[in-house]
């Protein structure tokens, strides 16, 4: 399974736009889908806090599952059901569940209520996707475990430590799964895993064959996955292993970063795993746009594909993305692009490229503007109109340009994204630069 992880924590798309991105993907090799929905998920009842504002309707979530199986794409709902749950604890009425009251970041594991909070939130999203065959439950960066209170007296009355507290809490949550959705298969992180020894990973294979729906099968050994890289763990039956160690991400410009390949199947199956990054958490700023990362992704899965980025790989990008040339070195494309969201792949690149720069070189190189309309002649309105009219036209054909530039950019996000996501994306990359040509402008009027 090659799946591309959609991260919705951060500039989730709209589902007219998964309606062109979907065909791509298979195009380029991806044959499921791992949806991260978070607060985008359409939660019900009591879980309706969660809800983001614009998060998508059942309707939507029935679209998008529809959109997959059309594009023979299996569709992967994942469930946080450790930590990155910033967005279910920052609720002052899921306070109580944090595991160290001041961070936001994971769950308590050793109070009730959390693990049947996590039981409403799974049913709901499982229900909603009862043709997936598997379901991540995520469990990575399970920051401050063992800090709390809680857990340091749990540790103390059972001589136990975090690693058999959290496969104590995983249990738990695969257990419900194996109990309510016999054959549902699951998925996990490995990187917390990897902190746990050996050896007490052996002591819990039973407890693994317990919660597997396929009776009397003991539990293959878990192989830990290279150090610094992140796998999916796969749950599948009472059998444990590594799928595969595929990480993509970028920054805010266009990448083309190479792409690591994953390895042989190990067991039974293998999974590669390649995201286009939004947002590390729930807190932070937006990483990339989805547009911005798709030539990235799509020389990864096709390195996947080919075993390797040869010759072939790369014909097959250009080709499908309507490239003429790439260096990845330089992470550019060359030509116009003829993929879902290629206008704004170019425009974020004019926007990184030249917005901050001409700015401040017209405003920080122009003499006249430093020895003649400083920021105490602006705030007291005081300047002589010769030497202002020196560099009045200039300044003002470039505020003209780079607003035309950005109604357009808009527009076209607009078709994209939700409102939400827009403003944030412009907050954050173009008006720190822009806000001070239009203050300028102003003044200068």
């Amino acid at each position: 399974m090659r799946l591309v992880h959609l991260d919705l924590k951060g500039a989730a798309p709209r589902v007219s736009y998964l309606e062109q991105v979907f065909p791509l993907l298979s195009q380029l090799g991806a044959n499921g889908i791992l949806i991260e929905y978070e607060d985008m998920f359409p939660f019900k009842g009591e879980l309706e806090i969660l809800k983001a504002p614009y998060a998508y309707s059942e309707e939507d979530i029935e679209r998008i599952q529809q959109l997959a199986e059309l594009h023979n794409l299996e569709v992967v709902p994942l469930v946080q059901t450790f930590g990155h749950v910033e967005f279910i604890l920052k609720h002052e009425k899921y306070q109580h569940l944090r595991e160290v009251e001041r961070f936001p970041n994971s769950f308590n594991p050793h109070v009730p209520d959390t693990l049947a909070l996590l039981k409403s939130i799974l049913s709901q999203v499982i229900e909603k996707h009862r043709r997936s065959t598997w379901i991540h439950i995520g469990a990575d960066e399970v920051f401050h475990l063992g800090e709390g209170m809680d857990s340091k007296n749990w540790m103390s009355r059972n001589k136990g430590d975090t690693g058999t507290m959290y496969l104590k809490h995983i249990k738990e949550v695969l257990g419900f799964i194996a109990t309510q959705y016999r054959g549902l298969r699951a998925l996990m992180w490995d990187d917390m895993l990897r902190k746990i020894s050996v050896g007490a990973l052996r002591g819990e294979r039973m407890g693994m064959a317990a919660v597997a729906p396929e009776p009397g099968v003991s539990a293959a050994p878990v192989h830990m996955a290279t150090p610094g890289r992140r796998r999916a763990l796969c749950l599948a039956g009472a059998h444990a292993w590594p799928c595969g160690d595929t990480e993509v991400r970028g920054g805010g410009t266009p990448t083309l970063p190479g792409a690591r390949t994953a390895p042989p199947a190990v067991a039974r199956e293998a999974m590669a795993w390649l995201a286009p990054l939004h947002r590390y958490d729930h807190y932070s700023v937006l990483c990339e746009l989805l547009p911005v990362g798709i030539p990235s992704l799509a020389i990864c899965l096709q390195t996947l594909v080919n075993g390797g980025f040869m010759d072939e790989t790369k014909r097959k990008v250009l080709d499908t993305l309507g490239f003429q040339s790439m260096q990845l070195e330089q992470s550019t494309c060359e030509g116009r692009g003829a993929f879902p969201g290629a206008e704004i792949y170019h425009m974020v690149e004019q926007v990184n490229g030249h917005l901050k720069e001409s700015i401040l070189k017209a405003l920080e190189e122009e003499s006249a503007i430093k020895g003649w309309f400083s920021p105490y002649h602006r705030k007291r309105q005081f300047g002589n109109p010769r030497n202002m009219e020196s560099f009045g036209s200039k300044v003002l054909k470039l505020h003209e340009d780079w607003e035309s530039f950005i109604r357009d950019l808009r527009a076209h996000l607009e078709r994209v994204y939700f409102p939400d996501t827009v403003e944030e994306w412009m907050e954050e990359n173009v008006n720190p630069y822009l806000d001070q040509l239009r203050d300028l402008v102003r003044d200068y009027r």
